[in-house]
């Protein structure tokens, strides 16, 4: 994305590992809604409006089903297992940063995905911990589609505060 990757060019460093974590996330076992739902529940678990926007914009190009993007960006249940064992780690994994223990190690497995999984979420994790963060501190401004209202996600927080 044009305006992130504008951002992050102040530190080359950044932009290079950012853009080497998210091209090596796409080579994974993970598949690419697997991947989306991933990136969204850390998007959102992290009030990301910019990332948030994105991913649903990439979230709906890999072919996701509208109720498990729309699960994703209220922060409801998913009905498909696998996807909402995905959710719950990757949400766990974020909450607790990363000291989930083996239970919640042990439902990701029962919900079908391997130990191998387990440290694709990590590096999700890693992915999306350089974009939010550095869209949190630069403010980074929207792309202009990310306007539309069927992709622009604003966090409950600010939701709450207009409707005051």
């Amino acid at each position: 994305m044009p305006q992130l990757h504008g951002m992050l060019a102040e530190s080359p460093v950044a932009l290079t590992a950012y853009d080497t974590l998210f091209g090596l996330v796409s080579t994974g076992p993970i598949s690419p809604v697997e991947q989306q739902v991933a990136f969204q529940a850390f998007n959102v678990f992290d009030s990301c409006e910019y990332c948030t926007s994105g991913h649903t914009f990439l979230s709906r190009k890999v072919g996701m089903a509208e109720d498990v993007v729309q699960a994703l960006l209220e922060g409801h249940p998913i009905v498909d297992v696998r996807l909402e064992g995905l959710r719950v780690f990757t949400e766990a994994v974020l909450r607790e940063r990363g000291l989930v223990g083996d239970a919640a190690v042990d439902a990701f497995l029962a919900a079908g995905f391997t130990r191998a999984q387990v440290l694709e979420v990590v590096t999700i994790v890693a992915t999306k911990t350089i974009s939010n963060y550095t869209n949190h501190i630069t403010h980074t401004p929207l792309e202009g589609f990310m306007a539309d209202p069927s992709l622009r996600w604003v966090t409950p927080a600010s939701r709450a505060r207009k409707s005051a």
